[in-house]
């Protein structure tokens, strides 16, 4: 049930092309969301340009770097222990230096120096430019930090590189920061306040993927229906813009049209939406366009307007269970995935029960689910007493989490039977025998891989189905896609 609850992703260390001038090692490794992932490729490129080639080997590497999540106390326990397990190569490696990027970096600052003397070096997420100055720092034999939240999108200027890419499939960051201060939430205290990226370098760097082989993009922010370009600066000074930059400002449902125009071979994907900042162009955008994929992680977190109320959500139940029949009304094939959080301070049984309908009546693809874990310095750890006994809340994700395997069963069975457009990223887990791939909808299909290679659009007829996995049969290239 891989989609249906998330886990702690497991760290994954990532190599790129080897430039053989390139004398030092860099083990990068990074934890929790995608835009972890992207920034870590940010990170790797930055390094390349100062003599640092990636390695999967951590015995040989010169520096160490871990990008961190802060979003669930289990994140940042996970990293604690990676950092034990960098300690003793450290010890046979004495040379090896250890730097912290992201989240939890930010968070905790200074701290951590303190905290884990092992690290030389703490890094924010808008703070990586400044990497090879910290380091100079460290080889004199200070430790380094920068946390400074910046007020402008950090590296639009950066080709990323592409770290153990599949050549098919690639992230592309267009957000940055949350204004939305949801009272469980610590990303507005890690990442910053929203700003967005220059349209035109996301088109510049779509255009360099495409040119390389890419065949889909996925569009990430924290909150990418909040994008709003209208020639740099914070989202919330928006009002003392000029009239001319309003004139020519470019909102998401814009940019993703833009998208879709330009590259009509590629697939588009986006990540992540928030209710209240979903406008209905871009539900029309979706429709319009078929290489724009008919599917929209929709987090939630609670089916109790009490609840919502209290995370500051800004939208109640009703207004959620709208918009998403307003998806249906736009776009009927479409899928719709949740996070939930269960276990928020003073959740009472009949919260938990709304939640569940409201499950119910969407008819979720599938989630991430969670217990509801205390983070610092946000407004439910400051206002709130964590007062939802540890059983009671396992018992309540154990329950939305069987209702969401059933509810996934019947969403994939509606497949059977029909033929669906595929897009092969790699070989099957299970079999070598077998491409594997996602639709439009984001569910993975598995079918005989036959002359068929990876980037290749098939359409394939579905002959059976798990509660996350497609079954089916090759038919034919797709005539629309390639």
């Amino acid at each position: 049930m891989e989609k249906v609850i998330e886990e702690q992703k497991q760290g994954t260390s990532l190599v790129l092309e080897q430039n053989q001038n390139n004398t030092k090692k860099l083990f990068i490794e990074s934890y929790g969301c995608q835009m972890n992932f992207s920034d870590s490729e940010i990170v790797a490129s930055i390094l390349n340009e100062q003599g640092y080639n990636t390695t999967q080997n951590l015995e040989e590497a010169d520096l160490v770097l871990v990008n961190t999540c802060s979003i669930r106390d289990k994140a940042e326990q996970t990293i604690r222990k990676r950092l034990e397990q960098y300690n003793a190569v450290k010890k046979i490696n004495p040379n090896m230096k250890v730097g912290v990027l992201g989240c939890m970096a930010e968070r905790l600052k200074s701290k951590f120096l303190e905290e884990e003397k092992i690290v030389d070096m703490v890094v924010g997420p808008d703070a990586y430019k400044d990497i090879p100055n910290l380091l100079k720092e460290v080889e004199e034999g200070r430790d380094a930090i920068n946390v400074i939240l910046s007020k402008e999108e950090t590296y639009g200027d950066i080709a990323p590189v592409r770290l153990n890419s599949n050549g098919v499939t690639a992230f592309v960051s267009i957000t940055r920061g949350c204004d939305n201060m949801c009272t469980f939430c610590v990303v507005p205290f890690t990442r910053g306040r929203e700003r967005s990226r220059d349209p035109q370098s996301i088109l510049e760097e779509i255009a360099d993927l495409w040119n390389k082989g890419f065949k889909e993009v996925t569009l990430l922010g924290q909150n990418v229906d909040s994008y709003l370009w209208y020639g740099g600066g914070l989202k919330k000074d928006y009002d003392k813009a000029s009239e001319m930059q309003k004139a020519t400002a470019v909102d998401f449902a814009m940019l993703l049209e833009m998208c879709a125009v330009k590259f009509p071979g590629m697939r588009f994907r986006f990540s992540t939406s928030n209710p209240q900042d979903m406008h209905e162009e871009v539900l029309h955008v979706i429709a319009k366009y078929h290489n724009v994929c008919k599917y929209i992680h929709l987090p939630v977190q609670s089916g109790s307007s009490r609840i919502l109320e209290l995370m500051n959500r800004q939208h109640t139940r009703e207004e959620y269970m709208a918009l998403v029949d307003k998806i249906y009304q736009i776009i009927p094939n479409c899928s719709i995935s949740q996070d939930m959080i269960t276990g928020f301070p003073t959740e009472t049984e009949e919260d938990h029960q709304q939640t569940l309908s409201l499950m119910e009546y969407v008819g979720y693809d599938f989630g991430y689910m969670f217990a509801y874990s205390e983070r610092p310095g946000t407004m439910a750890a400051r206002k709130m007493e964590d007062d939802v006994p540890n059983e009671v809340k396992k018992r309540r994700l154990q329950e939305i989490v069987d209702l969401q395997q059933q509810i996934s069963l019947k969403r994939t069975q509606r497949f059977l039977g029909t033929t669906v457009e595929v897009l092969i990223e790699k070989t099957s887990k299970k079999s070598q025998e077998h491409w594997s791939g996602r639709n439009s909808q984001n569910i993975t299909v598995v079918f005989p891989k036959e002359n068929y290679q990876p980037g290749d659009f098939v359409e394939v007829k579905i002959t059976n189905c798990t509660s996350t996995t497609l079954i089916g049969e090759p038919i034919g290239f797709s005539k629309i896609m390639n």
